[in-house]
């Protein structure tokens, strides 16, 4: 699916040659993005995740955000297996603007993004798109829907986030699969359409 080799874990099973590809999970603080990953993972996915204590909270914003008990403080890593030549590796950055330094490491070799938001929070989610722009790195934007959030127009996710027409939009509830996997797939067409036109 992927014309290109896009890391150095190109290996060769079965005469055939796989394909590695690196995709980022990000988005801002308390968005769905460990969540995501672990309902996407084919394998128990690694986590660093973190009992949250007293001291952040005059750091991280809990407001408007129910049960949150523990941040991710390095990262969160899943595979996923699309077809016999193309697996991907789902790398979650931390949400928080004190983890930014991590993002330098993590987006090397990164294919695509995807840009987890929250409809209820939008503006939480610019931060973290500069950064992917900043690094260069082509994304795909999914709305993260928990129960009881707005349901906001495509046009209107596009003018309050400043998208590119070319820019996907998608759907999803990260708890479910089918509409996880439709996200990623999502991001992945998109990346290899820009790929054709390389």
């Amino acid at each position: 699916m992927v014309s290109r080799p896009v890391s150095d874990d190109t290996v060769h099973l079965n005469e055939k040659v796989q394909i590695a590809a690196k995709i980022l999970v990000v988005g801002h603080f308390a968005v769905g993005k460990t969540t995501f990953i672990g309902t996407m993972s084919e394998i128990p996915p690694l986590r660093t995740e973190e009992t949250m204590t007293q001291a952040g909270e005059g750091v991280d914003d809990l407001k408007g955000i129910k049960g949150k008990t523990t941040t991710t403080v390095a990262m969160d890593f899943g595979r996923l297996t699309l077809t016999d030549r193309l697996v991907l590796y789902l790398f979650g950055t931390p949400g928080q603007q004190r983890f930014v330094q991590v993002w330098e490491d993590m987006s090397r070799g990164a294919l695509g993004a995807l840009v987890l938001v929250d409809p209820q929070r939008l503006k939480e989610s610019f931060a973290v798109m500069d950064l992917v722009e900043k690094y260069g790195i082509p994304y795909a934007i999914a709305v993260n829907h928990f129960d009881g959030t707005p349901v906001r127009s495509d046009e209107e996710l596009r003018e309050a986030l400043d998208l590119l027409p070319e820019t996907p939009v998608v759907t999803c509830d990260a708890r479910d699969t089918k509409s996880s996997a439709n996200a990623l797939m999502v991001l992945v067409r998109y990346l290899q359409s820009r790929t054709r036109k390389e």
